[in-house]
């Protein structure tokens, strides 16, 4: 019985990659989708979506709580993404689709629809086998050890 509930600790400790991929979909079809449509609105959506999962981590996020029913049986034996990685990637995407907002609120259509391309493009890329902001996250946390010497 241990063995069971150690096995579900690990699993729990990582968000599985089905689930990230799910977000990664997500944010690329909502996206694609509200450039084809020319309808804002669709990002705003995919904004407050992803906003609550960067700023509540995994009790915040809707994608999680859908993606834990969707792929239950393959996320008991998938491959896991730190929580932290994927609360930092869901930050900076947060950040690019809320300057997109303000933009369609100014009237800046372009810029908005420019921000949130750049969302999917990443999506993209990272769907593709790359993750740039998993790079970022660890230039930044490299950065930090230099100059603090401490690991998070």
């Amino acid at each position: 019985m241990s063995t069971s509930s150690s096995t579900v600790k690990t699993t729990n400790a990582g968000i599985p990659l089905p689930i990230v991929n799910l977000n990664r979909t997500v944010l690329l079809v909502g996206i694609v989708s509200a450039l084809l449509l020319q309808q804002p609105i669709v990002t705003t959506v995919l904004f407050i979506i992803i906003l609550s999962a960067a700023l509540f981590g995994r009790k915040g996020s809707l994608i999680l709580f859908i993606g834990s029913y969707l792929f239950a049986k393959q996320n008991l034996n998938a491959k896991t993404e730190d929580p932290r990685l994927m609360r930092f990637n869901n930050s900076i995407a947060a950040i690019l689709l809320g300057i997109a907002q303000i933009s369609f609120l100014s009237g800046a259509s372009l810029i908005g629809w420019i921000f949130s391309g750049v969302v999917a493009v990443a999506a993209t890329i990272a769907l593709s086998g790359f993750c740039f902001g998993c790079f970022l996250f660890y230039q930044f946390n490299l950065q930090r050890f230099k100059i603090s010497g401490k690991l998070q």
